[in-house]
């Protein structure tokens, strides 16, 4: 069996490479975040460098959500007792997910960005593909911007639901970016860690499951493990909003979290795996009513890549994809024009859709990456062809900001009946470094 893998929907085929490799993404570029507001101060360089000469880890530092609210978060052990894991038999499968929430703003202790043996083991591989020492970055003291178990904001009533799941071999918080902002802008998000196919996932009590996939050809096995962990989700947030708790330890949740989940508007969006999870689990639950893909080439795993199931069958609801500037055939970009299975996909589909591309960034512009390498590289000498491989040269304020614009933009359209006609007619003078493909 192997072990610590990455599996990356793009450049049309799944790619198996170590995480954090070339593939998956530490580059460099512009420290500013999105929305005009700085990751770090310029005069924070020389303090740090010298606080790295002194043994003081560089500090994680991450743009903070737009919206009106303050973003609670609070996590949850799943357990399906009727399904077998496919990756360990003789064990029924387990998952562990996160829901991000609008909270009443109440002050709360903010929530680990990673749990603490994930980002251990993060920490680990960042470290050989920066090749910096272990402890030069704190993965394991950053912290999001959520508040952990915080009150939840009730008085606005129900709020539209959005799955997230990662790339293959990536844990789901390397989205958390995307993910507060949903959440700062009415949102209830539910991140998704999938077992033995992730690099590791914590449960509770400090057991860390590692990667344990087959040897061979696995992309329709994993795509086939995804559908049903998204269902497992979608069934146990039910359970959530009838009033019960899906925990397997039954652990204390924050209160009237399932009283605001409205189940009649439920999205999905992913990075790369979490990409092609979003459209496949479109394709056989109507539950899910609009979903996007972030660069997750849609016919792997099939020897025609174009007779993948959702592939040939399209989708009757709303759809966005996403592509990067490199990550298509041959290196082109990623586009329904360029890649065959995206290009059958969007003639079989329709719903409502749209084709956007990035076409200076790369694979990891559409996570946390495009925000954190600018930052490292302020700090520590990254590695200039993780730059090229990961985020490419696209400029980080612009695209995180045009991220934060369309993402939300698409979900208030179709959950929320809030209609952005302007915004989808098609390239933009404020997002320059977004491309609409007709």
């Amino acid at each position: 069996m192997a072990t610590r893998r990455i599996l990356l929907g793009a450049a049309g085929a799944a790619l198996l490479t170590p995480l954090l490799s070339t593939a998956t993404g530490l580059t460099a570029a512009s420290a500013s975040t999105a929305g005009g507001s700085a990751i770090g101060s310029t005069s924070g360089r020389s303090a740090t460098r010298t606080g790295r000469r002194t043994g003081q880890p560089l500090q994680l530092r991450f743009p903070r959500p737009t919206g009106p609210f303050p973003v609670g978060t609070t996590e949850l052990h799943l357990v399906d007792p009727h399904r077998d894991d496919p990756y360990v038999p003789g064990s029924p499968r387990e998952l562990m997910i996160s829901i991000w929430y609008p909270s009443r703003g109440a002050h709360a202790e903010p929530a680990p960005y990673f749990p603490p043996l994930t980002a251990q083991l993060y920490a680990e591989d960042a470290a050989e593909q920066l090749q910096q020492p272990v402890d030069a970055i704190d993965w394991v003291g950053a912290k999001s911007h959520a508040g952990l178990l915080a009150p939840v904001s009730t008085s606005w009533g129900k709020r539209p639901v959005v799955l997230f799941s990662p790339g293959a071999g990536v844990p789901r918080g390397l989205g958390s970016i995307l993910v507060a902002e949903l959440a700062s802008r009415g949102y209830a998000v539910v991140t998704i860690d999938h077992t033995y196919e992730a690099a590791g996932v914590e449960f509770p009590g400090g057991r860390l499951e590692l990667q344990n996939l087959p040897d061979g050809d696995i992309f329709q096995l994993v795509r086939r493990v995804r559908i049903a962990d998204f269902q497992l989700v979608l069934d146990s947030i039910a359970v959530l909003a009838a009033g019960g708790n899906p925990d397997a330890g039954q652990r204390r949740l924050p209160a009237g979290l399932g009283q605001i989940l409205d189940l009649s508007r439920i999205g999905s969006f992913g990075h790369s795996a979490g990409g092609i999870s979003s459209a496949d689990v479109m394709d056989v639950d109507r539950r899910v009513k609009a979903g996007i893909n972030m660069d997750g080439t849609l016919g792997v795993g099939y020897p025609a890549g174009t007779n993948a199931p959702v592939v040939e069958h399209g989708l009757d609801r709303p759809f966005l994809l996403l592509g990067a500037g490199g990550t298509g055939p041959d290196g082109a970009p990623q586009t329904h024009r360029t890649q065959p299975s995206w290009g059958l996909f969007w003639d079989n589909s329709t719903g409502w859709k749209r084709d956007l591309n990035v076409p200076d960034g790369m694979h990891f512009t559409f996570t946390d990456h495009q925000a954190l390498i600018p930052w490292f590289d302020r700090f520590i000498d990254v590695p200039p062809e993780l730059t090229a491989r990961s985020i490419g040269s696209v400029d980080p304020n612009s695209i995180l900001r045009s991220l934060r614009t369309y993402i939300p933009a698409f979900f208030d359209q179709h959950l929320r009946d809030r209609p952005g006609n302007k915004l989808w007619r098609g390239d933009s003078p404020n997002h320059p470094g977004i491309r609409f493909i007709a």
